[in-house]
């Protein structure tokens, strides 16, 4: 087991990193719509906030040499299941043609209020 913490990208907001790496699978935290510079959530809309989470799960993943065609699994939690559209443009738009298994959950609220957090697992190829 090796402890992931990617420097370009959002600092954890609490006693986790960016990622834990098992075997050939890479285990991403959920990431939120955090500015990496600022610290401060990124957009009012789902679509505003979804690019910034799916750019921060690029940033974790492209520190290990991945992008998100390595990923298999997304689960995505949002904040309103009537954004569920939105979000589901923008990340089809990030992944490209690309369809991991995904879920989709509706969450009262999660620590930093934000619209959407997507957390992943990707396939490391050796």
């Amino acid at each position: 087991m090796e402890v992931i913490n990617v420097k370009d990208a959002p600092d954890a907001i609490g006693p986790y990193c960016h990622a834990m790496k098992v075997g050939n699978l890479l285990f991403c935290s959920g990431q939120t719509p955090l500015d990496p510079d600022t610290k401060k959530i990124v957009g009012d809309t789902i679509e505003e906030q979804t690019t910034r989470v799916l750019e921060n799960i690029s940033i974790v993943l492209s520190g290990v040499g991945l992008t998100l065609h390595s990923v298999v699994k997304t689960t995505v939690f949002l904040k309103n299941m009537s954004d569920f559209q939105g979000m589901n443009k923008v990340y089809a738009e990030f992944f490209k043609g690309h369809t991991p298994s995904r879920t989709t959950v509706s969450i009262k609220q999660n620590p930093l209020d934000a619209l959407v957090e997507i957390e992943c697992i990707a396939e490391i190829k050796e």
